[in-house]
């Protein structure tokens, strides 16, 4: 079957919208030498095969989704979407083909025939809710879109030579409910999937019918009883099959639909579900599947009708259903129903001779065999009884894609058949199949040919189960990606609308000093705690920044920033996690101070999104590369927590406030230079240290700078914790809160200390009051000094730094609570002013000097500079 190689002959072309025909509402039928085609839109064709060209087209007012033929008075029905049944008989004259061909856009600008446009007179049926109806020779059934429910309606059709319009209706019933689509309202929108109706008359009826077409068929009686019931068969009446969107294959007797109207009773007894495909039926139809039963199809004149033994419906998307009658181990005739699975989705199909059914997919059209594929299960009645239905079906390619519209033509070539097709494109083509040498031996399977299947199943089998535990991995880890981005986006939303009140997720910085072998190191710890109801775990990260200021007299120098990456692995809430790391000093033995450790939490969208778009497991051969703009843009968030600053007063030491018993020794300066080492041990006992920090104490005055706050500024912001203190005590303390000493120096109320810098230079902080005269016109302000002192100039001014930052913080807290300061002298505070300024003029002049100056001369300048300076860091100002 695969080598088939089908005659594919073009016969006509029409006009097709940008992406080709839909499937669904196509329709082509044959009848003798002419083929009637409507493309789903307003035009329908008319096509003579014997001379090749097109002899009429008709223009409806809108879309034509279905055609029927009535064979013996040749009338053409066509259901126009939202307008009813139209009824045209096909050679009816047509008006000047001047008329017709006024709009140069239309559809059948290109067509070379002539177009007429169908009278309103030929709608006899108006109903813009009609969605399917089917003909025979006496009746006329329709199917109605109800606002819920489908709703079949029963028409008497009239006498030949009387008026087309059916008659009165004869009956109605409800069908199943459907969810209806959405549209404008008042307006009833178009189904995707239009129903499929057809009539089934058992073999003794006298209803002419079109072998395979769509209008209707004959069964034999004994499946025609297995499935409508005796009632069916006694009354000899034919019955509606109808297969409708939602997947039922449902049938009405219409005798008894015509008796139920003056015989009232149950209406929803009539309608009887036989088949549930749970997929939209696309097609029912009926073949001869007995290979005698066939042979004798073949042999019978035209008129003669055929008496099919095998009932077929299809689903869209592949689901079919076959019937038939069959003997079961009692051997009882029973109805042997079997679904297959074909590959989908299917546009459209069609029956054939021989037991062969036709469906049309994008990719391809297929031939499946249904003639006879097990002996009779009755051993008594080998010859006389039907046999069963195949148990699975391989469809055969036929080499030819995209139709939407199938019919197979009367016109049967010798040991073979013709097929009409409607293409996608818009082609109307013939294919003729050879039977005999393109399926061969194709209703029996020998066991080589069914081994090699079984094979290739299993293998199937193998690869999609490996396929399934693939994209299960992928699901999982995307499923995992997709908790893990709303846990982060509730975290960020806790975090970002905490504002100023605590925090749910914080992280706290403390420093301490600790010895690491022969040095004292600054140790900075920070605890990241979780205080809300979200866990933080993959992709999320605590990123500690260390940023160390600028050399003090190194004005040259640049910040550096050193940064810690911490991965945070499931911290659920209530829990925490410390993390130490070291400030300093360096290699060089400095420590820049101030230090600023900046927290924060950073999120991976790459890390969490990526790796679930773009696994890394290079192995997995079934997911399909994701592109990279797919990936996010940005590498992550950051989520800031924390920033905290380690200045002077922070590392100060004190050892000599610890008491005798425990005093530690004292701390321990950068490591020494060896030469220095060596002129340490060599100086005499009793002699002065030669190292250069000895010296400058020695031989150099200290470094001083002060600055005064109003007593009652600082009584102000300390009154809350320091009650009953002297002021300048409450104020020392104040300084020193996040020392470790400041338990000591709050228990020996000190208004004074010396400690020891990083670098092991003495720094002074002396806290005394005193009084401003010069300031206030009312008499003297009560102001509060802090001074401090060091031998070395970079460690003063870094104390004096980390003094007016905790000044600065007060003051603004202060002015925030509306504080007023008293009457000034105005005038003096001016004189000061301008003093500053001279002086600052005079630093800038100075400056500017050492850079042209010789060596001799730049020392007396150098001297000069450090006086201005020690001027400026005096001010006669006061903090109010």
């Amino acid at each position: 079957m695969a080598g088939a190689a089908p005659r594919v002959r073009y016969m006509a072309g029409f006009r097709c919208p940008l992406g080709g025909l839909a499937a669904s509402k196509p329709r082509v039928l044959c009848h003798e030498a002419e083929v009637f085609l409507s493309t789903g839109r307003e035009l329908v064709y008319v096509y003579d095969q014997e001379g090749g060209l097109l002899t009429a087209a008709f223009r409806f007012p809108d879309q034509v989704w279905h055609l029927e033929l009535l064979a013996p008075r040749r009338l053409l029905y066509a259901l126009c979407a939202r307008r009813g049944l139209y009824c045209l008989p096909p050679d009816r004259p047509g008006r000047s083909r001047s008329t017709s061909q006024d709009d140069g856009d239309s559809e059948d600008s290109d067509q070379p025939c002539p177009v007429i446009p169908v009278d309103p007179d030929a709608c006899v049926l108006p109903d813009a809710a009609l969605c399917a109806f089917t003909v025979l020779d006496s009746v006329l059934v329709t199917l109605v879109q109800g606002p819920a429910r489908w709703k079949m309606q029963l028409f008497e059709r009239p006498s030949p030579g009387e008026d087309a319009r059916p008659g009165g209706q004869i009956g109605e019933v409800e069908l199943s409910t459907y969810t209806p689509p959405a549209g404008v309202p008042g307006k009833p929108a178009a189904p995707h999937f239009l129903p499929v109706l057809c009539c089934v008359s058992p073999s003794g009826s006298r209803v002419p019918h079109d072998l395979g077409g769509s209008g209707g068929f004959s069964l034999e009686d004994a499946l025609f009883g297995l499935l409508f019931g005796a009632d069916a068969t006694l009354l000899q009446s034919p019955v509606v099959l109808c297969g409708l969107p939602d997947g039922q294959l449902c049938c009405v007797i219409l005798k008894a639909l015509v008796t139920s109207s003056s015989a009232p009773g149950d209406p929803n007894g009539l309608v009887k579900i036989l088949h549930h495909l749970e997929e939209p039926v696309i097609f029912i139809g009926a073949l001869k599947t007995e290979p005698q039963a066939a042979e004798a199809a073949e042999n019978l004149l035209p008129d003669e009708d055929v008496h099919s033994d095998c009932l077929v419906a299809l689903g869209h998307q592949g689901r079919m259903l076959a019937i038939k009658a069959s003997w079961d181990e009692s051997g009882k005739l029973v109805p042997e129903l079997r679904e297959y699975h074909l590959p989908g989705p299917v546009l459209c199909a069609a029956c054939g001779g021989g037991g062969l059914v036709y469906y049309s997919t994008p990719s391809d059209l297929f031939v499946v065999d249904l003639s006879r594929g097990s002996t009779p299960l009755s051993a008594e009645q080998p010859d006389e009884g039907p046999g069963g239905l195949p148990p699975m079906l391989c469809p055969a390619s036929l080499n030819i894609c995209s139709a939407v519209s199938l019919s197979v033509s009367p016109r049967m070539q010798e040991g073979g058949t013709e097929l009409l097709a409607l293409s996608a494109k818009g082609r109307l083509l013939t294919c003729t199949l050879d039977l005999e040498t393109e399926m061969p031996g194709s209703a029996r399977m020998t066991a080589e040919s069914a081994g090699r299947k079984i094979k290739e199943l299993l293998s199937g089998i193998g690869n999609i189960s490996e396929r399934v535990s693939f994209l299960k991995k992928a699901v999982d880890q995307r499923n995992k990606a997709l908790t893990s981005l709303n846990e982060a986006m509730n975290v960020s939303c806790a975090l970002l609308s905490s504002g100023a009140g605590p925090r749910p997720i914080s992280c706290t910085t403390s420093t301490t000093w600790s010895r690491l072998q022969t040095q004292d190191v600054l140790m900075a710890t920070c605890v990241l705690e979780n205080r809300s109801d979200f866990s933080l775990d993959q992709g999320w990260t605590l990123c500690i920044q260390v940023l160390t200021s600028s050399r003090a007299l190194d004005l040259d120098s640049a910040c550096s920033a050193i940064t810690y990456t911490i991965p945070v692995d499931r911290l659920g809430p209530g829990t925490r996690r410390e993390v130490t790391l070291p400030l300093g000093p360096g290699e060089d033995g400095g420590l820049d101070l101030p230090v600023t450790v900046s927290c924060t939490l950073f999120y991976s969208l790459r890390e969490v999104v990526g790796g679930a778009l773009a696994p890394s497991d290079s192995e997995d051969p079934f997911l399909d590369e994701c592109p990279s703009d797919v990936l996010p843009e940005q590498e992550g968030v950051c989520l800031p927590l924390s920033r905290y600053t380690v200045d002077m007063l922070q590392c100060l030491r004190f050892p000599g406030l610890a008491p005798p018993h425990t005093r530690a020794p004292s701390p321990l300066g950068p490591p020494s230079d060896p030469v220095a080492t060596f002129l340490e041990s060599c100086r005499e006992p009793g002699g002065q240290p030669a190292g250069p920090t000895s010296l400058r104490a020695e031989y150099l005055p200290p470094s001083v700078a002060s600055i005064k706050v109003s007593a009652e500024l600082l009584r102000a912001a300390l009154e809350d914790g320091h009650s009953g203190v002297p002021l300048c005590c409450a104020t020392l303390q104040w300084l020193l809160a996040e020392n470790a000493a400041v338990d000591v120096v709050r228990a020996r109320a000190l208004s004074s200390v010396q400690g020891v810098a990083p670098d092991g230079a003495d720094v002074h902080l002396i806290v005394r009051e005193v009084a401003m005269t010069d300031i206030c016109p009312a008499g003297p302000i009560q102001a509060v000094e802090i001074q401090m002192e060091s031998s070395s100039l970079a460690d003063m001014c870094r104390a004096h730094h980390a003094v007016i930052g905790r000044m600065q913080t007060m003051v603004t807290e202060q002015a925030a609570q509306g504080s007023s300061a008293p009457d000034l002298r105005v005038q003096y505070l001016r004189q000061i002013h301008a003093n500053h300024e001279t002086l600052l003029r005079e630093v800038q002049t100075l400056r500017d000097r050492l850079c042209t100056e010789d060596e001799a001369s730049s020392c007396a300048t150098a001297q000069r500079l450090l006086q201005v300076y020690r001027q400026l860091r005096h001010p006669s100002l006061v903090l109010l």
